[in-house]
Formats: structure tokens, sequence, C-alpha cells
């Protein structure tokens, strides 16, 4: 006889994200939004429910998940709280980025694991105002010392967790080596050399506190230099290891976006009546169109979200079509996530235009997506060249 095979029990996404957990983040949402101010209690609470620390492999303190389950469940946080959604999704990209290092054998993260399993806050200061390379170049200059540390000077915007992280991952260039110019991807702390603005005031995703942060030569210590490389595109592990994390989890947080207001937009209809015909909006074939339209549209994107992460996961090697599929996957999931919030505000009626609406905060949260990397533009950019060669000289 042979011995049977015990298959892994199912993936509960409740046990990372509670029922009774995501009600009272759903709660505090709107007051966020409406005060701009941080979800501090939605973050102690999460770090008490060990999902700071979801990516991190278990013999380091974590709960050694994989990237297509933290996927699904940055959908579920999405949909109870956009803005802590997309803020916690900068700490998980850290720590997501250390995972596929370790995943492949490839050193020198190991302290952003321990560091998140210890409760550490992990921020992302990659963002430059006016610096369309992203990843590919920086306006920061990056200054080596004689210790081997560096010391970074200049202006990163869109900073999420603003007034809590502990660490910041950031990248510079070092213009001044021998061998330069070198992009240099580093983790500081919080120092005097530090100032972050108080300038976030904005249209939707107030929550995130994502305010400007100035560098006055903050020091990254020697162990704290993650990678020195050419700038420009490369398969080097560094630049894989963000896109790949951020757009798969930005995506995700789009989409649980929209299943929200899917959801609402359903409830909506179901409990309104027309007084022409007597009947639910849910009967009206005009609201059914629309409605349909929408599970049409959000349901086309969890699959591709799970599929790329699942690749990550393998370490499945694409190649240059890499960037293409990631690109397209983050544009097709904001530009969805804010047709849907558009079509749910039509199906709600006027009373979704009102502040104290919910849907009334998603039509707005959902502008955000177009800001993050990669924009419309360069999305396209990315696929046209991937489809047609480059541009001709």
């Amino acid at each position: 006889m042979s011995a049977s095979v015990t298959a892994p029990a199912p993936f509960d996404p409740t046990a990372f994200l509670p029922d009774d957990l995501l009600a009272r983040i759903r709660e505090r949402a709107p007051i966020h939004d409406r005060e701009n101010t941080f979800p501090q209690q939605d973050l102690d609470e999460l770090r008490d429910a060990g999902y700071l620390r979801i990516l991190v492999p278990t013999e380091r303190g974590g709960a050694g998940l994989s990237l297509t389950q933290a996927a699904i469940l940055q959908q579920r946080l999405a949909g109870a709280a956009p803005a802590t959604a997309l803020a916690i999704n900068m700490h998980l990209v850290w720590t997501g980025v250390a995972k596929v290092f370790s995943d492949r054998g490839v050193p020198g993260m190991e302290f952003v694991q321990d560091g998140a399993a210890a409760g550490e806050v992990f921020a992302f200061g990659i963002s430059e105002g006016g610096n369309d390379l992203v990843l590919f170049g920086s306006d920061t200059e990056a200054v080596p010392q004689a210790d081997g540390s560096y010391a970074f000077t200049g202006l990163k915007i869109f900073t999420s967790l603003a007034p809590v992280w502990t660490r910041l991952g950031l990248h510079g260039l070092d213009t001044t080596s021998p061998d330069a110019p070198k992009l240099v991807f580093a983790f500081i702390g919080r120092t005097d050399a530090v100032v972050t603005g108080d300038d976030w005031d904005t249209l939707g995703m107030r929550g995130t506190q994502s305010r400007t942060t100035r560098l006055n030569g903050a020091v990254a210590p020697a162990d704290r230099i993650v990678r020195r490389i050419d700038p420009g595109p490369t398969p080097d592990p560094i630049i894989f290891g963000i896109f790949s994390v951020f757009e798969i989890l930005l995506a995700s947080v789009y989409t649980g976006i929209a299943q929200r207001a899917l959801e609402l937009a359903v409830e909506t209809a179901q409990k309104r009546r027309s007084k022409k015909t007597g009947k639910s909006y849910a009967q009206d074939p005009d609201i059914r169109w629309r409605i349909a339209e929408m599970g049409l549209a959000v349901d086309a994107l969890p699959p591709q979200i799970a599929a790329l992460a699942r690749d990550v996961d393998e370490l499945v090697d694409h190649g240059t079509r890499w960037f293409p599929q990631l690109a397209g996957l983050k544009h097709r999931a904001t530009v969805m996530a804010k047709q849907v919030a558009d079509e749910a505000m039509l199906v709600a009626g006027g009373s979704s235009y009102f502040s104290a609406h919910e849907l009334s905060r998603i039509y707005r949260d959902v502008l955000a997506g177009a800001f993050h990397p990669s924009d419309p533009e360069s999305a396209h950019s990315t696929v046209a060249s991937a489809l047609l060669g480059p541009i001709e000289d």
C-alpha cells in the first residue's frame, strides 16, 4: 500500500485578518479621512495580529506566507480601509523584497526580516518629484563615507507611514566613487538629518499620511547598504524585487477597493425602490447591466494577480516579459478600480455624493491609483517597447 499524502490546509485569510478586526478598521476609516489623521490604532492592531510579519519566514519569526497569500490579504484589508491597506503595502513591499532575496539565495536583507519580526515599520522612500526614472535613477545624492556608510541628501515624496516608520528604505545616486555613477539602495533610521513635512492634505487616501521627507545627510550604516548598481534598467534582484512586489500588492489594494465598491452597489440596488415601478432597483434592467459590467471588470483581476504572484513565489523566469506584465497588471487594476467606483456612484444615486457615504471616499481614494508607478504613460511605453521594440533614434 502506498502512503497517503495529506493535502495542505487551504489558506484561511480570516486567520490573519479576522472579521471583527476588519470591522473595527472599517469603522475608523471615515474618521481618519475626515480628520486627515494617520490610523495609528489600525497599525497597532495589525502589528499585534502579526500582520507586519506575514511575509517573514517562520524561521525568522514570521508567518511564512507567500506573496500570493499576502495579495489576497491586501485585497481583504483594502475593502475595509483603502488608506490603511495602501500604507501597510509600503511596509510589505520591503518585507516582500527581502523574501525575493532569500528565496533566490541572495543575502543582504535579513535585517529587514528580523526587524519586521521585532515590530519595526519599514517605509518606502523611492519617489522623487519630477523623477520619471523612478527605480532607474535618483536626484538624491548618495555620498560615500570612509567607514563604508553613505550620507543621503535629497527630497523624497509620497512617503507613506510618515508619522510612524522606524526604517526608511531609499535610493540615491553616487557620483563621486571611482566606479560612479552607481545607484545605492539602503536603509536609514530616524535622526535629526531626516525632516518629515506636514504637507499631506489630499483629495483621497488621506490616512496614508504620505508626507514629504527631506534628507540632510542622513546616514545609512555600511551594513544597511543593500545594493550598488548601475543606473538604468537591469535585472538586478533589487529592481526585480521592488518592481514585482510593489506592482502586485498595489494591484491587490485597488482590486480590493473595487470589490468593496461592487459590494456596496449591490447592497444599494437591493435596498432602493423605484417610485415609478414599485420594484427594487435590482430589477431595473439598466442597473442590472451596470452592476454586471462592474462584476465582469472586478472578476478579471484576482486571477491575474494570483498568477503573477505565484510566478514570483515559484521563481518563474519571464525574462524581459516581467516588466510589461507587472506594469500592465498595475495599470489594469487601477483603471478598473476607478471605472467600478464611477459605476457604483451612479448605481447608489445622489446619496453617494455626500461625504458621509462610503462610496464618496472610495471614489476619491481610487484616483490615487494613477500616480503610483507605473503611471499610465510609463505602462504604455513599457508594453509598446515589448511589442514593437524601442523607439528608433
